[in-house]
C-alpha cells in the first residue's frame, strides 16, 4: 500500500514525532494514531429501526402532535354524463 502525504504541516508533524523518538517510522505513528481514534459505528440509518422512531416520539417532551394519519371522510360521488 502507499499513503501520500499531501499537507506539509502533517509530514513535518510526523517527521519532528519521530526524530523526537516518538515513534520508529511512518506505520508506527499512523498505528497509533488509529488504535487511539474512537471507533467508527455503522452509520444510523442503518440500525434504526421504526420502533425506535416511536420510542423517539413517545419520549419527546413536544406530544402535542398525532403520529396517527387523519382519517379521510368518504365524499359523495356522483356520476357525470357528457
Amino acid at each position: 500500500m502507499t499513503i501520500e502525504i499531501h499537507r506539509p504541516e502533517l509530514e513535518a508533524l510526523i517527521i519532528q514525532r519521530m526524530k523526537s523518538g516518538g515513534f520508529h517510522d511512518v506505520e508506527d505513528a499512523l498505528f497509533e494514531a488509529l488504535k487511539m481514534s474512537p471507533p467508527i459505528e455503522e452509520p444510523l440509518h442503518e440500525k434504526r429501526t421504526g420502533a425506535d422512531l416511536l420510542a423517539a416520539l413517545q419520549a419527546s417532551p413536544y406530544r402535542d402532535f398525532e403520529i396517527e394519519p387523519p382519517k379521510v371522510l368518504p365524499t359523495t360521488v356522483r356520476d357525470v354524463v357528457l
